[in-house]
């Protein structure tokens, strides 16, 4: 099944007034609803109003974080969703990056592939009410049972960049969750989380403007892609993707300390790769190659880059 979804809360807007624009995209077709957590608000408390809102749709986060959270935490709160809108959360779970879990959270960032393997292989276990005594490699669990009854178990999505994540999304994950890539990138990615089987979901998080004027798009999408593309994780991802001479000088000059010069270093087409805009029409068709190539879920980031985020959610909502 082909799910198309919508990135909640939109910015700018305090999170009461969205009930009605909540309510208009699930009356137009949007399957999902998905959140996010980094300096806004955050991932849980979206998706909890949004459960009474929208009472058909799909929830989700792209993603929480694997160290921000006690593990035991992390299943409390995982179970507190399940119970809001039971057979419709979907947990997405990863390593974030250095910036956000040390930089902003003070936590040291260490053994990031191992932090997510343990943290899903916990939650596996503490969510079907067993109690959870275990040395993991990166923390320990004593006795540990959850009170509260998870009915269904919700699937677990493992945010992914390069090899070895994708293939740990596919082996102890339901699937895998996709970020700052472009269409093309798709298919370089998805068979590493298919070695462990078909049925494993590809979520993909697309950067999304439906503005025909091209160069304010550019113009104004260049921060975000240098600010996003300089953090270690993702430097490392677009150099495995074959984008590394592309963003050498904006690399270089971001890490020296010029974000202007940055900026203004980041090719037009690796905007063009990375950010969906155009006209709504243009937008659709350039979706459609990131279903064409193996996502299964598409979730909308809508930018406010010349357009009215709202009005973008109405002009790319689903066919049919």
């Amino acid at each position: 099944m082909q799910r198309f979804g919508v990135t909640i809360p939109l910015d700018g807007v305090p999170l009461h007034e969205q009930r009605d624009f909540i309510r208009e995209l699930e009356d137009s077709g949007y399957s999902d609803l998905w959140s996010s957590e980094a300096t806004g608000l955050d991932g849980f408390t979206p998706l909890a109003v949004a459960s009474q809102w929208a009472p058909s749709m799909r929830l989700g986060c792209a993603i929480f974080p694997a160290y921000t959270r006690g593990p035991a935490t992390l299943a409390m709160s995982v179970a507190g969703m399940c119970q809001a809108a039971p057979g419709r959360f979907v947990m997405g779970i990863g390593s974030s990056s250095d910036r956000i879990v040390e930089s902003f959270n003070g936590i040291p960032f260490e053994k990031p592939y191992q932090r997510v393997r343990d943290v899903t292989k916990f939650l596996r276990r503490a969510l079907t009410g067993e109690k959870v005594t275990e040395r993991y490699e990166t923390f320990d669990i004593q006795g540990f049972r959850l009170a509260a009854k998870v009915d269904p178990q919700p699937p677990l999505l493992i945010a992914a960049l390069r090899k070895g994540m994708l293939e740990l999304a596919g082996r102890v994950g339901d699937g895998a969750i996709l970020n700052w890539l472009s269409a093309e990138d798709v298919k370089q990615v998805v068979p590493y989380v298919k070695k462990a089987g078909k049925d494993k979901e590809i979520v993909a998080r697309i950067f999304v403007a439906p503005n025909p004027d091209t160069e304010q798009v550019r113009n104004m999408a260049r921060f975000a892609i240098s600010s996003y593309s300089s953090v270690g994780v993702y430097a490392a991802f677009h150099e495995w993707l074959g984008r590394g001479e592309q963003l050498a000088e904006c690399w270089r000059l971001w890490n020296a300390g010029d974000r202007k010069a940055a900026t203004a270093a980041v090719p037009d087409e690796v905007v063009d790769d990375l950010i969906v805009h155009g006209t709504p029409a243009q937008c659709r068709e350039h979706l459609e190659r990131y279903i064409d190539n193996g996502v299964d879920t598409v979730v909308l980031a809508l930018l406010p880059l010349g357009v009215d985020p709202q009005q973008a959610a109405r002009d790319l909502a689903p066919p049919g």
